[in-house]
């Protein structure tokens, strides 16, 4: 037999080399065999006859040395205790082996994809209580939200009652082509992340069997070979004169709700980004002073909007009829979700309602306006200053200025601008 018999050490074990013959333990220890691969690699095993089936039988009891030869040998004793008693250890942990995987394949069964996305958010992405005491989540509270709604705005909506397990990559490549079809591809690219760390969040708890894949990894390379962009471009697109006049009359009686339509006006006085819109409550507006006290912002500073007056006419109307948020939705009376505007916009290009100017999305308008501004001839850093963009080097760390008076005037002659436009 190709081993050699001697009283086994760390030291020994340590200056095994590949080839080398196996070492075999003695005295009490017989039976315990350390085998080194061609790699280098060190491993415990334990080699014995069966009491079951008579015949010569091997255990690995792992490696050396994430494993010490001190462990080996307790571990060696437990099966050898195993055996006297007339049972085969290898039988009896190939049947331990069995049920484990019976068990997670009736909890897997059980797992839908709503569990899997709520195991992944209250354990590990949002914060909780264990103990009495808060454990922090894996992000922060804004973008803690944010992962909730990218997951249960696609992924639960459409797979929320699946069996998890039973969920295929082809399920989740149409929920994404569905989402890209719509004009959102960054939304596209955040539910297929979010949903594969979530697969992955409950495959390293050993929720699923061992021969489970990921089907949102698998989703992820085939959108990955087809090359199907889940990310933004550049955008470059500005509405001219006409198109801007053509949009402001078309706006009133289009499809959007009649919700979208005042984001929409909105995002054209302020230049704010329709997100941040979409989020805005009354404790934060002040109509005598015509400013819009904006909290939660992308770059998380918080700053003034200033409001023209057409604004603030605007407003005062609107306060009549809506309770704690500007733009609540009808059906829950939260703030109206950002998806909801690019979902309607591919909605109405898809029946031929959309105005029959190049597509545009909402966030074009923003950049309208800006663009606007230095038509008319706003200095640029009163314009990046009305969008709320943030200032960079030297410029950014000694020019404190907020510009706020003077984005007031610059803003009010954009919206005298765009009534100007439906005039003519």
């Amino acid at each position: 037999m190709n081993h050699q018999t001697k009283i086994l050490t760390s030291a020994v074990i340590s200056s095994m080399k590949p080839n080398d013959k196996d070492l075999a333990d003695v005295g009490e220890n017989r039976g315990l065999r350390v085998t080194c691969a061609n790699a280098g690699t060190k491993s415990f095993f334990y080699r014995y006859t069966s009491p079951v089936t008579n015949k010569l039988t091997q255990i690995q009891i792992g490696r050396f040395p994430s494993i010490s030869l001190a462990e080996a040998r307790v571990k060696l004793k437990k099966f050898k205790d195993i055996r006297r008693a007339e049972r085969c250890p290898a039988l009896e942990l190939k049947q331990a082996k069995q049920e484990e995987l019976e068990q997670k394949k009736k909890l897997s069964a059980k797992m839908t994809v709503t569990d899997v996305v709520e195991l992944y958010l209250r354990q590990y992405i949002e914060d909780r209580i264990v103990d009495g005491k808060k454990i922090a989540g894996a992000r922060i509270k804004k973008g803690q939200a944010e992962t909730r709604r990218t997951l249960y705005g696609d992924a639960v909506l459409v797979l929320g009652e699946r069996n998890a397990d039973e969920v295929t990559r082809k399920d989740i490549v149409n929920m994404i082509m569905a989402i890209v079809e719509r004009g959102s591809n960054v939304q596209a690219g955040n539910v297929l992340r979010e949903l594969t760390a979530a697969y992955e969040y409950c495959i390293g708890l050993e929720k699923f069997t061992d021969e489970f894949a990921n089907p949102a990894l698998l989703a992820k390379n085939s959108l990955r070979q087809a090359k199907v962009r889940l990310t933004s471009k550049r955008g470059q697109r500005v509405l001219s004169d006409k198109e801007l006049t053509k949009f402001l009359q078309w706006l009133p009686g289009c499809a959007f709700t009649q919700t979208q339509k005042n984001i929409l006006r909105f995002t054209l006085w302020t230049a704010c980004r329709t997100g941040e819109i979409c989020g805005a409550e009354w404790d934060d507006i002040d109509l005598e002073k015509a400013i819009w006290h904006l909290k939660a912002t992308k770059t998380e500073v918080e700053r003034y909007v200033q409001l023209p007056q057409q604004a603030i006419d605007f407003l005062k109307q609107l306060k009549l009829v809506t309770g704690k948020y500007l733009f609540p939705s009808i059906k829950t009376g939260l703030p109206i979700q950002q998806k909801s505007l690019t979902e309607q916009a591919w909605h109405m290009r898809r029946d031929e309602r959309m105005i029959e100017i190049d597509h545009w999305v909402p966030h074009d308008l923003r950049r309208t306006v800006r663009t606007g501004l230095s038509r008319l001839g706003c200095p640029s850093e009163i314009a990046e200053a009305a969008l709320g963009h943030a200032r960079t080097g030297i410029e950014g760390t000694y020019d404190l200025h907020k510009y706020e008076s003077e984005c007031k005037v610059w803003l009010q002659k954009w919206a005298d601008y765009m009534d100007l436009l439906i005039v003519d």
